[in-house]
């Protein structure tokens, strides 16, 4: 699946990430490598989460800046 992610940075916080196609799925590291894993391992979450309740995963939006692959 791959999903595409918004990733900022306010001064003096950790970088942090938002999912646009998964609606509440944030993450945060503190530094870009680390918030990419984290933000994968939010996403897998989030999906395994719909899956358990039958629902399918939303599709990916086209319109946003990076996208990662959640294998």
């Amino acid at each position: 699946m791959r999903y595409h992610i918004v990733i900022d940075k306010d001064p003096g916080s950790d970088w942090w990430a938002s999912v646009p196609s998964l609606p509440g799925c944030y993450s945060s590291g503190e530094t870009v490598e680390e918030l990419r894993e984290n933000v994968k391992e939010a996403i897998k979450a989030y999906v395994a989460s719909l899956m358990a309740e039958g629902l399918p995963a939303p599709p990916s939006d086209p319109d946003r800046i990076e996208t990662v692959e959640v294998a």
